[in-house]
């Protein structure tokens, strides 16, 4: 099967050199590409100078709409699974084979990359710990499963769910929103547990009052999708049953 790194990247000049090298050599075979985020620091001019598959945003859209890109680019070149990893040298790509080994034989649709499974890696800090049990929480309530990492950005799908996502997929803080409407369309998501390290250079987009916007907002997205939602997830679900009788 075919599957496509997609890097995300906002002015990780200090750390893409080092995440391009190491997903290069990713056990799984997989290719990869950067998603430059119309940076404003030499992203771009390195990703270029070293050889690094790079698509070039020319407006800065956020994490939603770069990680989107990837999926439309892993869609129209025939890709069969997509594979969200920062870009900030997070996430370990060698963990990719035990992701794809956990999707093939459970016919999932996600396989999420969960540091709270076995505890062992970087734990991220205690406030965020907070946010996450938070989001896991608020995400069982509405749809009966329980995800130990709803914002683990290290993420692993399908073609069924490379074709939603490169349709439609949200703009801001993507992942507990994203995973919530799909598990309430019905797809198989599973975890399995990874080792993340602590960001390597620079800082994080969420800290400060950023932490308090972003659990505010993904809740009300989250919310409102599940209670003014009805429309779209039963097309989502149809859909899904769809694709799931002609892939």
């Amino acid at each position: 099967m075919r599957g496509l790194i997609i890097i995300p990247a906002y002015n990780e000049e200090k750390n893409i050199l080092q995440v391009a090298r190491r997903v290069s050599e990713n056990p799984a075979g997989f290719d990869y590409v950067v998603i430059n985020d119309c940076s404003t620091d030499n992203t771009l001019k390195l990703c270029q100078r070293e050889g690094i598959p790079v698509l070039n945003l020319p407006v800065n859209l956020g994490i939603g709409g770069a990680v989107q890109t990837g999926y439309r680019y892993a869609l129209s070149e025939g890709y069969d699974l997509a594979i969200q990893m920062d870009g900030d040298g997070q996430h370990d790509a060698s963990f990719l084979p035990d992701m794809v080994k956990a999707l093939k034989e459970k016919d999932a649709d996600m396989v999420i990359g969960s540091r709270f499974i076995k505890k062992e890696g970087y734990q991220s800090s205690a406030v965020r710990r907070v946010g996450i049990r938070y989001f896991s929480n608020l995400i069982r309530l509405y749809t009966g499963k329980r995800i130990y990492d709803p914002t683990s950005g290290f993420r692993l799908i399908n073609r069924r769910l490379i074709r939603l996502f490169a349709a439609d997929y949200p703009t801001d803080y993507p992942e507990p929103e994203s995973l919530t409407h799909i598990l309430k369309a019905g797809c198989r998501v599973l975890e399995v547990p990874v080792q993340m390290n602590e960001r390597a250079d620079g800082t994080s987009s969420i800290r400060g009052f950023k932490s308090i916007y972003y659990m505010l907002k993904v809740s009300t997205a989250i919310t409102v999708q599940m209670l003014g939602g009805k429309h779209n997830l039963v097309s989502q679900s149809d859909e899904l049953q769809e694709l799931r009788q002609t892939d």
